[in-house]
């Protein structure tokens, strides 16, 4: 443990995933105490950044803008800093809806239909396109914030107005509804996968965080051939990003049993209602021994 030297868990920060991000970097930092890691509280909030140069080593458990968008990433490159999760690119491409579905098609990778909204769309045509239901989000924003789902035509441009508060780009998205998965990867490891069953019109930011019905199973349910299938697809949906250290990838399934790739979390959850903890309990890992894992599979670009 001595080996990790003086570390800084980042948490809190600016985003509009603060409060979570609070919850996050409170459960990494009593963990990592508890196995007697010298690590500290840091939140950039209330404290310059020039101020981590104190510190050896970084976990950052900070969720959103200025978080996992390659921010706060390049200035602990800049700084030489070792640090948790993906390095630059990955997370700002993975921060971004847009840009990281981009990629993936590219790359062969199968992801939702979707058409990039703005004041001079015909939101009859959108619709027409993909469908309803359909989604509507801010496309660099995490945790549902500013997402709503269409299901009445008519709804799309009021959905459009609220996600642009949050986010000049807004995007909507084809309503894939067949069921909601995740899969969490750890260096080279597809952890096993989790189902997620709202218990609401869908996975909102209340269903997350806040509501104590949603069901999650681990085992997943899938036919292990399945799973194995989209295990393997996210290992590559990660290497196409760039990423390295840990993320986790949304997925979804459709009537037929197709799946989409959704989004990337490229600093994920580390609070009691969070995934990547589940599949890692599922796998054996227990909470402590997640934190030293991420511990160890620093990003920085000089490791």
């Amino acid at each position: 443990m001595k080996n990790f030297g003086k570390v800084a868990v980042l948490l809190g920060g600016t985003s509009a995933e603060r409060e979570i991000s609070l919850q996050s970097g409170a459960g990494v930092l009593a963990a990592l105490r508890r196995q007697g890691v010298d690590a500290h509280p840091f939140d950039p909030a209330e404290e310059p950044l020039e101020n981590l140069r104190q510190y050896d080593r970084v976990f950052i458990a900070l969720h959103g803008r200025h978080g996992e968008d390659g921010t706060i990433q390049g200035m602990l490159e800049l700084m030489g800093i070792p640090y948790t999760g993906p390095g630059v690119m990955a997370c700002a491409v993975g921060m971004d809806k847009l840009r990281s579905k981009l990629i993936w098609r590219a790359a062969g990778l199968p992801v939702p239909d979707y058409v990039l909204l703005d004041d001079a769309t015909d939101f009859a045509a959108a619709e027409a396109r993909l469908g309803l239901p359909l989604f509507v989000k801010p496309v660099r924003e995490g945790s549902s914030v500013g997402v709503s789902l269409v299901k009445k035509t008519g709804e799309l441009p009021a959905a459009y107005a609220a996600a642009k508060q949050h986010d000049a780009l807004v995007m909507a998205e084809a309503g894939v509804m067949g069921g909601e998965y995740t899969v969490a990867l750890l260096g080279d490891a597809a952890l096993p996968m989790v189902k997620i069953e709202p218990n609401a019109a869908f996975y909102d930011y209340d269903a997350k965080y806040l509501r104590d019905d949603t069901r999650y199973l681990c085992p997943c349910g899938l036919a292990p051939e399945k799973e194995k299938e989209i295990q393997e697809e996210a290992k590559k949906a990660f290497r196409v990003l760039g990423g390295k250290g840990w993320s986790r990838i949304d997925v979804l399934l459709d009537a037929a049993g197709a799946h989409y790739f959704l989004e990337i979390n490229t600093s994920p959850g580390m609070t009691s209602h969070s995934l990547a903890p589940m599949a890692a309990k599922a796998a054996g890992i227990s909470y402590e021994e997640l934190v030293l894992k991420v511990l160890y599979q620093e990003s920085s670009g000089t490791v």
